[in-house]
């Protein structure tokens, strides 16, 4: 299949749609994101890419490092990283309090805040310098230390009033054991990391290849924690859309209020799309919809 082609085709059709949405603009630094912007990039496991629109535009990647985190987490940590972090879709929007009462500050799965604020706390443990374990992952993935942007980091943690709260509410049912400020700036500089779609679709090759990143070797997880980390990219990757997202598109997804989506197709590839107009549930109204036709048109689909 000609993907290039496929994805010049996409562009075309999206390029309509461009604009739409909302950009996450109770994150300062992100309000000022221009929405009319949209790029798709793909790789696929033996090395083939394809790129299209604003592809090599650098962009914050926010939610999409709960990926890397909970990669890190299995590194570390391997099954236990699971005690205090469920694997269930949550339901609610990525930033709820709701369910954390009733289930003592355990968080449905890692993808929502709660649970990767969890994530950051299991990495402050495990390692001196979380944050230079998270830059030097972007080395083994794409070639180069991922870059945090220190604005979008600062901007987050001076208005994140309520990922403050989740955090000292999980601390006060144990499930949390550093110091909340060391966790809450950890996870703004994870969510801080500027990519492109280009080097996303190359970063996240391990995912589609049994936890061996294409091309060079490098064994990032095993074959069993790539699994599950697909899994829980299809159930709870999208936030409280994840459902819609199974249905219509049918592939692991991981979404970021950046605009992002990076996609996995098990043994085949990684796409990621980004623009950074926003619908009610935090996804990327036309990233989604590229996703969609890619999968329609490819019949690419784990379903």
């Amino acid at each position: 299949m000609n993907y290039q082609s496929l994805l010049d085709s996409i562009a075309t059709e999206v390029a309509p749609m461009i604009g739409q949405g909302k950009v996450a603009d109770y994150i300062p630094a992100l309000a000022r994101v221009p929405i009319a912007q949209f790029g798709i990039a793909l790789r696929t496991i033996d090395g083939h890419t394809a790129a299209a629109g604003d592809a090599d535009t650098p962009f914050s990647i926010q939610s999409v490092s709960k990926v890397l985190g909970l990669t890190l987490g299995l590194q570390a940590m391997g099954p236990t990283l699971w005690e205090r972090i469920g694997r269930e879709p949550s339901g609610n929007a990525f930033n709820s309090l709701v369910q954390l009462e009733s289930e003592r500050g355990k968080p449905r799965n890692p993808f929502i805040n709660a649970g990767a604020l969890c994530v950051a706390d299991r990495l402050l443990s495990a390692h001196a310098e979380p944050a230079r374990v998270f830059a030097e992952l972007g080395r083994q993935l794409h070639g180069a230390s991922f870059v945090f942007d220190e604005e979008v980091a600062r901007s987050e943690r001076e208005t994140g009033y309520r990922n403050a709260a989740l955090v000292n509410f999980i601390k006060s049912f144990k499930q949390i054991d550093n110091d909340v400020e060391d966790v809450l700036a950890l996870y703004c500089h994870q969510c801080s990391i500027v990519a492109t779609c280009t080097q996303l679709a190359h970063a996240f090759g391990y995912l589609a290849n049994g936890g061996e990143q294409p091309g060079t070797g490098a064994r990032i997880v095993d074959r069993e924690q790539a699994r599950r980390i697909n899994s829980v990219m299809l159930t709870c990757g999208t936030y409280d859309a994840a459902g819609e997202f199974a249905f219509k598109v049918g592939i692991p997804c991981k979404s970021g209020v950046g605009g992002a989506i990076v996609a996995v197709i098990p043994g085949e590839m990684v796409l990621c799309a980004w623009s950074p107009g926003l619908d009610e549930t935090g996804n990327s109204v036309v990233a989604r919809r590229a996703l969609e036709l890619f999968v329609t048109r490819t019949g690419l689909s784990v379903f």
